[in-house]
């Protein structure tokens, strides 16, 4: 035929054709400005296990029955015991940084030898690889927040400078002043918060215990999402009677663990209860319920 069919493209409209199709094909890939780029998932939630729960169990049994479930490390472990915590591939998380939770840093009479047991303890932990040191307030015993605060900001500024250079984080721990520490200062969340902001460093934060922060304040995930950034580790247990972080209690630990994962927490959940029957498989239920 000597005309083209309306409908049919000659070779060389087909190419120019086909050409700005695959350059919108190619643009519509590209990242658009404006447009949040897809994030990768969080990591999974790095479990551990405070040595109480399995301290009756033989120490061999104990560590391959740890590590065979999936915890990453322990806390709070005897000292002779360190070498073969570490030997079995689990890592030490935790030890306490200073002696007597009732009488602490809220204290200034106290400060001199909290500080000394501070160092000598940072020092341990950076040998052994250990991130975090478990600090305290200490009991009220009349003394007013605001002057409660200002002592521990004070006593924490004398070590927080040596707790940098050695890459050792002091987490104050926040605990229940209603049922099992009465009196106890650092029982809400605020107040620990302030003593981090007035510190201001990056190795002076919180442990935030679920189980206590249940008693004190509940609205957990709300609290735990705008504190975050004061927050270097977690303790679980359930409520009522600090037991097994399960169904049978009044926190639901899936929620609180997704909130915590999206938050991108980089440190150590660790599992502080009394089980109600046999430690393993107590552990290894509450590992399935946290592992979001």
């Amino acid at each position: 035929m000597a005309e083209r069919s309306a409908n049919r493209l000659t070779r060389r409209e087909f190419l120019r054709e086909g050409a700005v199709v695959a350059a919108n094909l190619a643009l519509s890939a590209l990242p658009h400005a404006g447009v949040a780029q897809e994030q990768p998932p969080p990591r999974k939630l790095k479990q551990v296990v405070t040595w109480g729960i399995v301290s009756r169990l033989p120490v061999a049994q104990a560590l391959t029955e740890l590590k065979r479930i999936g915890f990453h490390g322990v806390e709070m472990a005897p000292r002779q015991l360190w070498d073969d915590i570490r030997s079995s591939g689990l890592r030490i998380v935790t030890i306490v940084g200073h002696a007597s939770l009732t009488d602490g840093l809220n204290r200034r009479e106290n400060h001199n030898r909290i500080e000394d047991e501070l160092k000598r303890n940072i020092d341990l932990a950076a040998q052994y690889d250990i991130p975090v040191l478990i600090c305290f307030s200490g009991n009220r015993r009349g003394i007013s927040d605001e002057e409660g605060i200002q002592n521990c900001v004070e006593g924490l500024k004398r070590v927080a400078p040596y707790a940098e250079q050695r890459g050792v984080t002091l987490a104050m721990e926040l605990l229940n002043s209603k049922v099992d520490h009465p009196d106890y200062q650092c029982d809400r969340t605020w107040w620990g918060v302030e003593v981090c902001k007035r510190v201001g460093s990056p190795r002076v934060k919180l442990l935030y215990d679920i189980y206590h922060m249940q008693i004190m304040e509940g609205d957990l995930i709300r609290t735990i999402r705008a504190n975050i950034q004061y927050i270097a580790h977690f303790h679980t247990a359930g409520n009522p009677g600090r037991r097994d972080p399960d169904e049978t209690q009044e926190i639901y630990y899936p929620a609180v663990m997704r909130a915590i994962k999206e938050l991108r927490f980089e440190g150590y959940i660790g599992h502080e209860f009394g089980p109600k029957g046999d430690p393993i498989e107590a552990l290894r239920k509450a590992y399935r319920i946290c592992d979001v």
